[in-house]
């Protein structure tokens, strides 16, 4: 990247200045380069010298003038010194230059190497295989997925899981409403339970049933048949997910069971090394994590609500195994904080990530210091675990909010919006804000094919781009002689100056940061940002510069940077998940 080269070149300068006697022996700290607030002042900037000032025992100013004096910049940019600041400007000819490093890289142009090949797990989705995939849920995955083509894109080695909650007290009511609802269906007076599932996706699960088992389970122990219903709904919902997530061009490496935790002894196996450190406490016939080994002050919390998080400076106790008075079967009762404790282990010892990264809902936000709390317990590094909170979105439609639930059936699901706006539209409305921020999904816009339409805007400045190609095709001759015209017309020896020409190269190498950017903030928001400002950077470009018609060798020079935009915004999109339309 360009701030990396220019970083090694200030630092190289610092160390001849100080082999020089210009400066005086000091360690050269860590530092960086960034752009200007005020573009005139140039194109990127540095403050190092407000850094040595210290070390140095002389004025910042002073030594910006020392090290500039040093830089050998080799034609790339011109330096000037405003204070302690170093001022860069890219050169006209080392921005010419970049097209062809754009138009070389292909499909990998945007591609870094921050992360070296360590091994990230994105955990992304896992929402409660108890009904359809959700809008709500939508932000999620998309989130997730977009995260981990950033972080694939900066040189990560990346896993992406959906965590399957297959296991505990609410798969019960699960599986409860579905035996209801078969029951019902083979003619049995049988009471719907009134914490159940009241979607009409159970009578479609209940019905499949019947159509391949028939009364099969109405003959079996009513707690069995159950539990064995439950399994099968679960399994028909995670088929609809896993299809619902392929529409919007989303998979996952892995489809993680929490009943494995279990079922695989991972539980027993981690529960000693906080029992053996005094970090199990029994109350009230429940087991209970407590972060320091105090009593538990606290009978009434289960662990599992956000309105029982920690208090700031108190230390976590929560519920691990519930008492056998408030739930009757032994395998029901850990709680999700009792899963978590196996699962952290399992990412960061038995499968050896370096850094796992969960992708939660607001809801979830009790849960942080939980889960940071138990994982100091067990020993491991707090800080490969990353834990995103997105927020959730507004739904709208004819200006009013369209309110969604799983348990009350009013479910709008992430099929019905890409029913109704398309994949690529969801996709880009779901990244549009960051994720610590509310999202309004206003339905009636999306499907705007008009400018004041984000998703449309990008997606048909790339069709508008492809088009300017077919065109130059088409003028030059689909025919030997035009190729051979063509091939002779490189552009080569025209160095881009118009300053509508040097902005979009200028825009066009931001890619590269832009990738840094989402990779190490981990707020893929910067991506759509990005898309619209390229958009508009490019239309300020076709209209300043004529592409076709102008001498050959200007014509040729232009078109190479047609050819560069259309590459970077075809990878921005496919960064986002989204296609890069041809014709719209």
């Amino acid at each position: 990247m360009i701030r990396e080269q220019l970083k090694r070149r200030i630092t190289q300068a610092i160390q001849v200045a100080q082999v020089a006697g210009d400066l005086p022996p000091f360690d050269v700290p860590a530092f960086t380069v960034d752009h200007p607030r005020q573009a005139q002042l140039g194109d990127y900037s540095a403050s190092v010298a407000m850094q040595l000032a210290r070390p140095a025992h002389m004025p910042p100013a002073q030594i910006a003038e020392r090290i500039a004096d040093r830089l050998a910049l080799d034609g790339m940019a011109a330096v000037d010194t405003a204070g302690a600041y170093l001022n860069f400007r890219l050169s006209p000819q080392y921005l010419t230059d970049q097209v062809d490093r754009i138009l070389a890289a292909g499909a990998a142009w945007g591609n870094i190497d921050i992360g070296a090949g360590k091994s990230v797990q994105v955990e992304h989705g896992s929402a409660n295989p108890t009904g359809p995939l959700t809008v709500a849920s939508g932000r999620n995955v998309v989130i997730g997925d977009t995260l981990a083509n950033a972080l694939s894109a900066a040189g990560y080695t990346v896993q992406r899981e959906w965590y399957v909650n297959d296991a505990g007290n609410q798969i019960r009511h699960f599986g409860e409403s579905v035996y209801a609802r078969y029951a019902q269906a083979l003619g049995v007076d049988e009471p719907f339970p009134e914490d159940g599932y009241q979607g009409d996706y159970i009578n479609d699960i209940a019905k499949a049933v019947i159509d391949k088992d028939g009364d099969r389970y109405l003959k079996m122990p009513r707690a069995d048949a159950r539990r064995a219903l439950g399994k099968l709904g679960i399994d028909s919902i995670m088929d609809g997910v896993r299809a619902s997530l392929a529409r919007v061009g989303i998979h996952h490496d892995n489809f993680f069971s929490e009943r494995s935790l279990y079922e695989s002894g991972r539980f027993e196996r981690v529960l000693p090394l906080l029992r053996d450190k005094g970090l199990l406490v029994e109350y009230d016939g429940a087991l209970w994590f407590s972060e320091d080994g105090s009593p538990i002050r606290n009978s009434e919390g289960r662990g599992e609500k956000p309105e029982n998080a920690v208090k700031k400076n108190e230390a976590v106790q929560v519920v691990v195994i519930r008492s056998p008075k408030v739930i009757a079967e032994p395998s029901e009762r850990p709680t999700y904080f009792a899963s978590d404790i196996a699962y952290v282990w399992d990412k960061l010892v038995e499968r050896h990530f370096d850094r796992a990264i969960y992708v939660w809902g607001e809801d979830h936000q009790g849960d942080v210091p939980r889960l940071m709390a138990v994982t100091r317990a067990l020993g491991l590094d707090t800080s490969r675990i990353v834990l995103l909170i997105y927020r959730f979105i507004t739904l709208m439609r004819n200006g009013q909010e369209v309110r969604m639930g799983k348990r009350s059936g009013n479910i709008i699901t992430l099929d019905d919006v890409v029913d109704e706006v398309g994949a690529d539209a969801t996709r880009f409305v779901l990244l549009s804000r960051s994720i610590d921020t509310k999202i309004v999904f206003d339905l009636d816009l999306v499907k705007k094919q008009s400018d004041e339409n984000p998703v449309y805007y990008v997606q048909y400045a790339h069709a508008r781009i492809s088009s300017i190609l077919r065109k130059a095709r088409e003028e030059s001759g689909d025919n030997k002689a035009g190729a051979a015209r063509q091939s002779q017309s490189t552009g080569a020896g025209y160095q881009f100056a118009h300053p509508s020409e040097l902005a979009l190269i200028r825009k066009l190498l931001e890619l590269e940061e832009v990738v840094e950017q989402v990779a190490t903030q981990l707020q893929p928001h910067h991506f759509t940002t990005y898309a619209q400002s390229l958009a508009t950077t490019f239309s300020a470009f076709y209209r300043d510069c004529r592409v076709l018609g102008e001498a050959p060798e200007v014509s040729a020079a232009r078109m190479k940077l047609v050819q560069a935009t259309r590459a970077t915004l075809a990878r921005t999109l496919a960064l986002m998940g989204m296609s890069a339309p041809e014709r719209m």
